[in-house]
């Protein structure tokens, strides 16, 4: 059992199943505290966790802001305090670009990007007060570089990107970190009914781009490279890092992706040199 100095407690969001559900697990049998927040029926979550006396399971929809403050107040009058926020929720939109709709595409800004700022906005006064903490958003492979049928979604994670940029640099005069945590394809749900939508409306044209990745993505689905278990391992060590990073790719396949655009970056840019540096007024010296 952890000492109190040593015990982290920690607040994830969409704990209900796939990554939340594994770094749920991971958190409480590393001995510390878990505030795990789900949709509807926290007493199954409980259950599944076997009712651990380090856990707390809240009700909370990330798009609703009031249920997000007093969701983060619940967890500080259980637990005190928290040290560690996990912006997990989420879900996926397979689409062409054109395809989705205007609905499609704000339901999934509401969520992945809209219901991550309530949540991080709700649990941040109360690090600030403490002068410590730890905010880890859940990027994705798709949110360091664009994929076929993954354009929308990736968007909200390229925002995701962005955002934990800035707060990192915001944040750390004040003692707190920020991390944005990429993970690869792994062995989740996520490819199923329940965290996938796929929009309404399919174009033809895009059947052999678009359409390709709808067949890819029913085949590769309970068969993806990466062990979740792993992942929920990789977070805890993460959550007790005295320096963690801003970045985190997670799974050699983000690695490699990463790799790919940035040296395709560098191409371009040696390509296009001569345009890039001869866009300043000609009195800035180079």
């Amino acid at each position: 059992m952890k000492n109190a100095k040593t015990q982290k407690v920690w607040f994830i969001t969409g704990a209900s199943r796939g990554f939340g559900l594994e770094i749920s697990k991971a958190i409480l049998a590393a001995g510390d505290k878990l505030v795990a927040t789900v949709r509807s029926k926290p007493e199954e979550l409980a259950a599944q966790l076997e009712n651990h006396k380090y856990l707390s399971v809240v009700l909370l929809d990330i798009t609703n802001e009031e249920q997000a403050k007093a969701a983060a107040k619940q967890a500080v009058d259980t637990f005190g305090r928290i040290d560690i926020l996990v912006n997990n929720a989420g879900y996926g939109l397979l689409s062409g670009v054109e395809e989705a709709t205007a609905q499609e595409i704000k339901n999934n800004y509401e969520v992945n990007v809209f219901g991550m700022l309530n949540v991080t906005r709700a649990v941040l006064p109360y690090m600030r007060a403490q002068g410590s903490g730890h905010v880890i958003n859940i990027s994705s492979i798709g949110g360091l570089a664009g994929f076929v049928g993954w354009g929308i979604y990736g968007s909200t994670k390229f925002a995701v990107e962005g955002i934990t940029e800035a707060m990192a640099q915001e944040l750390a005069p004040l003692g707190i970190y920020a991390t944005v945590v990429a993970p690869g394809f792994f062995r989740t749900e996520f490819l199923d009914h329940a965290s996938l939508v796929k929009t309404s409306n399919e174009i033809s044209d895009y059947a052999a781009t678009v359409g390709e990745m709808r067949t890819f993505a029913v085949n590769a689905n309970k068969k993806q490279p990466g062990d979740p278990v792993k992942l929920a391992q990789a977070f805890v060590k993460l959550g007790h890092a005295e320096n963690p990073p801003v970045h985190l790719p997670l799974g050699n396949d983000t690695l490699a992706r990463f790799r790919e655009k940035t040296a395709a970056f560098e191409k371009e840019i040696a390509e296009w040199h001569e345009v890039i540096t001869g866009t300043d007024h000609d009195d800035v010296a180079a």
